[in-house]
Order: structure tokens, then sequence, then C-alpha cells
């Protein structure tokens, strides 16, 4: 027996993961090549958990897929891939297929890339990525599909372009705001000057994806999500990458801006009037809440929840913009040891002085047990500091921990179940007033 599982998991396989990121792509249809129950699968689960956003084009139920049974795991599936994707071009239009494998079809050997190289050398814009779901987890499919693209699909030996740039780190689908966030970054580049390829937003182009080798800086705003893409890009492509955790609110967002324009070697002057003009409109439309904020008493103590990129940004925009008290930070992802540091050396320099309790936790049910060592709450002590007024900001999985420390919640973190999410986002100075609004929202409402 196990010792160690991982309870209510928030995220999906690695296929799942590769399919949302290839259904995000422009102009792109997905081909699964795996088991029937695949897709299904995924998309409900996806559904249940993306702020009800599932399918798009050939996406979700309506993806093209091979659907081996079991004459193919006995004979191979090699044959029924190669009539799915001639069935796929026929019926289905698109201007790139890409394949992903399942991990019946990996179990049993199809030499895929073989079956893809055969319509390749006929002219199709095809490419492939092993996406076997025992490969990790949906986080690592969206690398996978980033990589497959740096290596098969984007232009080699393309002359690097001054000003062009290329951005990920948020996996569609997996982060639920991952359009909004996306765009709203994408947004604040371009007002720096730059042209700025995203892959995955409505601006965004296969033909610009193609000529993504003349970037001349990747900008990774993760300090898990796609790094191995950004080290297969600079392999392959020669572009140099920086790592930034996605920006929340002003502080974060002016470091973001400061750290691009120092790796890029912009006009100083530029970035800074760019941060003075975004810091003036954002504090513009926040001082309208400053009287309610004092006289309401809008101030909490905070528990955080969420993956590696929610976790420590969530935090850090509550300690340095909001002003509330983020005591408990837990990061649900399942990382390796020396991925570790780097979370909790985010949060060791927060503008405010607060130190906050970084936990690594993949299992839901353990998290209350860590709160509750690092806050006691014995209330026959005779000076018992109660943790209250408080607010739990975590996934729809941390309703429970809000309920058991009777205090408030918001979902922002997948899975978020209980809540609609079109084109919202929280990056950047903008983004930063949405995540005001819907926290003091919630807190108003349960008033």
């Amino acid at each position: 027996m196990l010792s160690k599982f991982i309870e209510r998991p928030r995220y999906l396989c690695a296929l799942g993961g590769a399919m949302a990121a290839a259904t995000a792509l422009p102009e792109t249809v997905p081909v699964l090549h795996a088991a029937s129950g695949c897709a299904g699968n995924i998309t409900w689960a996806q559904n249940g958990g993306s702020g009800l956003q599932v399918g798009g084009y050939c996406g979700g139920l309506s993806v093209p897929s091979s659907n081996v049974q079991e004459r193919e795991v006995v004979f191979g599936g090699s044959e029924r891939l190669r009539e799915q994707i001639r069935n796929t071009l026929e019926v289905v239009a698109g201007e790139l297929y890409f394949v992903l494998t399942g991990c019946v079809t990996e179990v049993i050997g199809d030499d895929v890339r073989a079956v893809v190289s055969e319509f390749r050398d006929a002219g199709v814009d095809i490419i492939f990525a092993e996406t076997g779901g025992f490969n990790g987890n949906s986080y690592h499919g969206y690398d996978l599909v980033l990589q497959s693209l740096f290596r098969n699909y984007v232009r080699h030996g393309v002359e690097k372009i001054k000003g062009r740039v290329n951005l990920w780190g948020i996996a569609p689908f997996m982060d639920v705001f991952w359009r909004g966030n996306l765009a709203g970054l994408r947004l604040l580049l371009e007002k720096l000057g730059l042209e700025v390829n995203t892959f995955f937003t409505a601006g965004d182009t296969l033909a610009g994806i193609k000529q993504a080798g003349a970037a001349e800086l990747n900008i990774i705003v993760s300090d898990v999500y796609g790094v191995e893409a950004a080290k297969a890009c600079e392999e392959v492509h020669g572009i140099p990458y920086i790592i930034v955790p996605p920006p929340i609110g002003p502080a974060a967002t002016d470091d973001f801006l400061r750290q691009v324009g120092a790796a890029l070697s912009l006009d100083i002057f530029l970035v800074e009037e760019l941060i003075e003009q975004e810091n003036k409109l954002y504090y513009h439309y926040l001082e309208t809440l400053i009287d309610c904020y004092n006289d309401l008493d809008l101030q909490r103590y905070a528990v955080v929840v969420g993956d590696a990129n929610y976790s420590v940004s969530v935090a850090k925009f509550l300690s340095d913009d909001v002003g509330w008290l983020p005591e408990f930070v837990v990061c649900t992802d399942q990382l390796e040891e020396e991925q570790q540091p780097q979370l909790a050396h985010r949060l060791s320099g927060l503008k405010s002085g607060l130190q906050p309790a970084l936990v690594f936790e993949t299992d839901t049910s353990e998290i209350l047990g860590h709160f509750n060592r690092y806050w006691p709450r014995n209330r026959s002590q005779k000076y018992y500091n109660a943790f209250s007024p408080a607010f739990v900001v975590g996934s729809s999985l941390d309703r429970e921990l809000a309920q058991s420390l009777g205090v408030l919640h918001l979902s922002v973190s997948f899975p978020v179940a209980n809540r609609a999410v079109l084109d919202r986002g929280y990056t950047g100075y903008s983004g930063g007033l949405h995540l005001i609004e819907d926290l003091f929202s919630a807190v108003v409402a349960g008033r």
C-alpha cells in the first residue's frame, strides 16, 4: 500500500492538458490517438473545473479520436491512426493538425512519428506529441505541446527581430482565467512597443506562431509551467528566456515591466513612464473604495491555496497591494524538491514585511491539519488569538476549508466549479482591480 497519494487532484492527466492546449491554438485540430473514453473523461473533468469552459472548434466531445479498441491493443493501432487522420483531413477544416497520444497507444508502442511523417511528407501541416497520461499531469501536457511546436512547427533559422517576444506559462483551461490573463499581459507589453506572441489568445495566428523563432526574448510567467519548453526553444532557436511569476496588481506588475525592460535593454524612461501612467489609472479607480475599506473594516486575514502560479502571486498581491494578511499559503502542485525553494523565495521579500507560512501539499484533506498546526485554535486559552475576520482564496475544493474555519471564500485556482468564466483576467494592473472587485464583493455579499 502506498504511503502517499494525491487526494482530489487539481489537474488532469498529461493528455488532458495537451488536448486543452491544442484546442486553444488558433485554427488547430487536435487528433487523439487514444482509448474511446479519454476525450469524454477529459471534457467533463475540464467542464467541471474550468469555470464552465469546454469545447471549442473540434474540442471537447467533438475532438477527432482513433478510439482504439481490443483489436488495436493486440495487433497495433498505427493503421487505425492513419485511417483517422485521413478521415479528419477529409471532413474537418484546419490549418494545423496535432496528434496527441494516450496511455494505451503508448503502452502498445505505436510508431506515431512514422505515421505523422507520412502525412507531413505529403504536404500536410501535422505534428504530434507523446502525451500519455502517465507521463505527468496536465501542466506537463501543456509543456509538451509547446515543445512540439518549437521543434516541429516553428520555422528554424529565421533572423531575430528587435522588439518581438513570446510569452507563455499560463496553461489554457488549467488556468481558468487564461484568456484574460494572457490578453492583459499582451496589452501591457504592446504599450512598451513590443510585438507579442502569446500563442493562445484571439490575437494570435498560426502565421505568427510559425515565426516565433524570430523573437529576441521568451518571457515565461511561471516558475514551473513551460520552463522545459523554454529550454527546448533556446536549444532549437537560440532564444534566451526570463522567468517571472504571473504579476497581479501594481507592485508585481511594476517589477514585471522592469524585468522585461532590462532583459530587452529598453529605454528606462519609456518603461517608467508606462509604470507611472498605469499606477495613476489604477489608484484613480481604487481611491473610490478607500473610505469603504476603512469604514467597513474590509481588511482580512487570508489563507491562499492554489497551484504554483496562483498561490504565490495571489499572496503577494494580498500582502503588498490590498493590505490583507496572508498568513498561510498552500501550493497544491506535485513539485520536484528543487522547484520548491524558488517559490519559497518569491514569498521571502514581500514589500509589506510579512512572512507567510508556505506549505507544499497535494492532499486536500491535509490542508486543515497544516493550518491548525500553524495557527492553533485553542479557545480555552485566556488570550485566544482568533483567525478572524478571514478569507480563503483557493479553488472550489477549498470551500470546505473555508466552512470549517467559518470564513468567506473565492475560487480562482483550478478547479473552479462555482463560477462561469469567459474573458476575465487577474494579471496586470486592471487584473488587480478585477480581483479586488471579486474579493470585496464576496465580503459585502456576506454581511
